[in-house]
């Protein structure tokens, strides 16, 4: 295969991979109607992950050992994707897609603040225009533009996690993509332990896991957690960074627009608005590089 469509291949993966995760409402979303609320339905998947990856990072396992620091840089970014998940069952889906994707905003904060690293000066309008989107999308009731539901407080925090765990993997060196992946899971099966402790949940007693809950969960677990992550390291090292941030807003498209049409969730055009800001300072950061 030539260089030319390894590019086209990875670039077409990375859009895929947006749109499947555009999608990972759907999944959690049904594991709640069969009673599996809160952090109940994502832990389950991560479990059900783990026993699919777990054989095979261990057979493939790299003999020199793996850096700590990587790995956990690597468990912080699945300690986000589960708050994430959580996220889109305990609030509005399109609101926790975005406010997930203030990451350049805190980003560019933790580099500049914390680390003291040099950043463009251009990075500096970036976090405005996305703070300017997040008042728009949080604040068309008129009221204080602050997340409303837990779900929505979860999708915050997810963004800034993920920019602490990405800053730590960029910073680390880079890990296999089977140990990379189990690293993630470890991270998320932890984080949905103690949220499904602290949280509180409507879930059933007795759960009704029929064959349409066990195979989104199946589906959750080898599509979603498993594959997609395999094909977005794959992908990624072969494609410029900007170039798969880029790629990535895909999973802002399809999210939005599946939760209006199949959900039932509208935008008023103030915070449609504020989502075209969000997304542009994301696109900006991933140019920005």
């Amino acid at each position: 295969m030539t260089s030319e469509r390894k590019t086209a291949l990875a670039s077409l993966t990375i859009v895929l991979a947006g749109c499947i995760w555009g999608l990972y409402w759907l999944p959690v979303r049904a594991l709640e109607q069969a009673g599996l609320g809160g952090a109940l339905g994502s832990l389950a998947v991560v479990v059900v992950a783990l026993v699919l990856v777990l054989p095979l990072a261990w057979r493939r396992r790299d003999p020199r050992g793996v850096d700590y620091g990587g790995a956990a840089a690597t468990a912080v970014g699945g300690t986000a994707f589960m708050l994430y998940s959580v996220g889109l069952v305990e609030g509005r889906i399109a609101s926790v897609i975005l406010l997930f994707y203030l990451t350049p905003v805190w980003t560019t904060l933790i580099e500049v603040a914390v680390l003291r690293w040099p950043v463009p000066w251009l990075r500096y309008p970036v976090i405005l225009l996305g703070l300017i989107g997040l008042g728009l999308v949080l604040g068309a009731d008129g009221g204080w533009p602050l997340p409303r539901a837990a779900g929505e407080w979860l999708g915050l925090l997810a963004g800034l996690l993920w920019s602490l765990g990405t800053i730590g993997m960029r910073a680390r060196p880079e890990l296999r993509p089977l140990s990379g992946t189990t690293f993630f899971l470890l991270g998320a099966l932890l984080a949905g332990l103690l949220l499904w402790a602290t949280l509180p949940t409507t879930a059933a007693i007795e759960p009704n896991m029929n064959a349409g809950a066990i195979a989104w969960l199946v589906a959750a677990a080898l599509v979603w957690w498993s594959g997609s992550m395999l094909a977005l390291v794959w992908a990624a090292a072969r494609l410029e960074p900007a170039r798969v941030g880029i790629l990535l807003m895909s999973e802002v498209l399809v999210g939005v627009v599946s939760a209006a049409l199949w959900a039932g969730e509208t935008m008023v055009p103030i915070q449609m608005l504020g989502a075209s800001l969000l997304v542009a300072a994301g696109v900006l950061d991933a140019l920005l590089g």
